[in-house]
């Protein structure tokens, strides 16, 4: 390619300006009525199909490059006819242009492939995308266009792979979404439902350019990269965008962009069962592409509805479930990595926008903790727990144990999140406000919850967790006691001051009873393993030692049960 441009990149420009100078001559006489429709296209076919005929003979025989540069002079001549007559004047119909197209094409592809005839076949595929810019009529003749660049796009992509001439397909493909531009701006097409004509072509451009890439591909060695890797970029970039531009107002661009974020996952699974290399530039740009354009598609769902928060959760929690199953079972830290970032994310943004989110009803009847938004508090603190417990990086730098009681610690606060919403929906669904008070509800229902904390901290034997229990019950003490006691007496101030006594003497009572019969294990998940590592090593001496007498080993048991007592 890059020999043939240094070579020949004047001659090739040489025959542009003499094929648009034909071309514009063609519109000039229209429009001065120098002949009659019917005498330029017998013209044109006669003066293209002689210089034609007379560069092929000359091509194949000793002056090949001006034969080759003739005979496309004259083929270029004879598709700028077939423009005029179906496409800018519409003196012929579809079915005869395409015809015609194939014929020609058929055998000027054949005289290329037999003869290698590069130059004239990048100076036909000038000439034959050049006549439609020019000559762009009045009416819509758009489909008789298609099936022209279509018989074009399917001959020199034919050329382009069997022959390796990699120009013809950037050329073919440049062409035709410059043709599909110019046309759209020039014509104004009807946009005004979701599957109209401009939305059509555009989709058959991309998909015929989406397996034409591959294809290639798979015909030049298997190699999935170098050109065949850019224009397939840029054609899903410019269906992309054509997308956002034809369906703005009638349809969420998200459909067409599962789609193809759903084609490109594919193709990479396909490219990888060819290649057998999972890493390759081909395979990873598929991969991610695909994957990007499916996460753009999933953050539009439910665009413009008041439950659009609650199904964002949902999505990218699965997003997140998705991310650390795969990272789990091919040990990949960086998609661990990334499941736990999405889940941090979506969990502060749930706790912004959950306040004004519907409650997610079944059937218009809400049931506590069981609905959508409850279910949405319930993956996030699934997923919490699920890092804090069974997540490990190979990196010994991940696996600190603060970052472990991080994410135990997060999730729980998600379990009060959903605690509180769940009650305030309660009062609110259900009136219970007409005899029971909100605020020191909640102050019960976050006791309740700081018990079980201390509860949990007591069985895992990690000490964090009583903190963090210490620290509810504090500011559940804090806010009882400064806010929810003013204003007028009640009975039920004194069963909620009553319940909230009971509380902090049963954290009491697991203070004392559980924390003396455990091993007291530091604050960091693996804790409670030192303490009993430490245990078996204060235990060492008796293993190692059978020579002990009874006497000391009495007085040692002595001791420890004295200490207990004590306790």
């Amino acid at each position: 390619m890059n020999d043939l441009v240094r070579k020949h990149w004047t001659s090739l420009l040489g025959a542009l300006f003499i094929i648009s100078a034909f071309v514009y001559l063609f519109k000039f006489t229209f429009d001065q009525y120098w002949f009659t429709e019917e005498l330029k296209i017998g013209l044109g076919l006669i003066v293209g199909a002689g210089l034609a005929a007379l560069g092929m003979k000359l091509a194949i025989g000793r002056a090949r490059l001006a034969g080759e540069i003739v005979c496309g002079l004259g083929s270029a001549i004879v598709y700028a006819t077939f423009t005029f007559a179906g496409i800018y004047d519409a003196l012929w119909d579809a079915m005869t242009v395409f015809l015609c197209m194939m014929a020609v094409t058929v055998l000027l592809a054949w005289a290329a492939y037999r003869f290698g005839l590069r130059t004239l076949i990048n100076i036909v595929l000038l000439g034959s995308l050049v006549a439609p810019l020019v000559l762009r009529s009045e009416s819509d003749q758009v489909f008789t266009l298609f099936l022209y660049l279509l018989v074009l796009n399917t001959a020199f992509f034919f050329l382009s792979i069997r022959q390796s001439w990699t120009e013809l397909r950037l050329l073919a493909f440049a062409g035709t979404w410059l043709l599909y531009v110019v046309y759209y701006v020039h014509f104004e097409p009807d946009v005004s439902r979701i599957w109209s004509m401009p939305f059509r072509y555009a989709t058959a451009a991309y998909v015929f350019y989406l397996l034409g890439f591959v294809l290639s591909s798979w015909r030049g060695g298997k190699k999935f990269d170098g050109l065949n890797l850019y224009l397939g970029f840029a054609n899903a970039v410019i269906y992309g965008l054509w997308t956002v531009a034809l369906l703005d107002g009638y349809l969420p661009f998200a459909y067409p962009l599962a789609v193809m974020g759903l084609s490109y996952v594919a193709l990479a699974y396909v490219v990888y069962r060819v290649t057998r290399d999972a890493y390759s530039m081909p395979v990873l740009t598929k991969s991610f592409g695909g994957l990007f354009l499916l996460l753009l598609a999933g953050s539009q769902i439910g665009k413009g509805l008041e439950i659009k928060p609650l199904l964002s959760v949902y999505f990218w929690g699965l997003v997140a479930v998705l991310l650390i199953a795969a990272g789990q079972k091919k040990r990949i830290d960086a998609l661990k990595l990334a499941s736990v970032l999405v889940w941090f994310f979506v969990g502060c943004y749930w706790m912004v926008v959950t306040w004004d989110t519907p409650r997610g009803e079944w059937f218009g009847v809400y049931i506590p903790f069981l609905n959508w938004g409850a279910m949405a508090w319930a993956v996030l603190a699934g997923l919490g727990f699920y890092f804090a417990t069974k997540v490990k990086m190979s990196g010994g730098g991940w696996n600190n144990p603060l970052l472990a009681n991080l994410y135990a610690v997060l999730s729980h606060l998600i379990v009060g999140g959903l605690l509180t919403v769940q009650v305030s929906n309660v009062f609110e669904e259900y009136r219970v406000d007409r005899v029971f008070d909100l605020a020191l509800t909640l102050s019960v229902t976050w006791g309740i919850y700081a018990l079980l904390l201390f509860l949990w901290g007591a069985y895992s034997k990690q000490r964090v967790f009583r903190v963090f229990g210490s620290a509810v019950l504090i500011l559940m003490a804090a806010k009882t006691l400064l806010f929810d006691l003013a204003g007028e007496d009640t009975i039920y101030k004194v069963i909620v001051l009553f319940a909230l006594g009971v509380i902090s003497l049963a954290i009491t009572y697991i203070n004392s009873r559980w924390m003396s019969k455990q091993p007291q294990a530091g604050y960091f998940v693996g804790g409670a393993a030192e303490a009993e590592a430490q245990e078996d090593m204060n235990a060492e001496p008796f293993k190692e030692q059978p020579e002990l007498s009874k006497a000391r080993r009495a007085l040692i048991e002595e001791e420890e049960a004295a200490r207990k007592a004590d306790s």
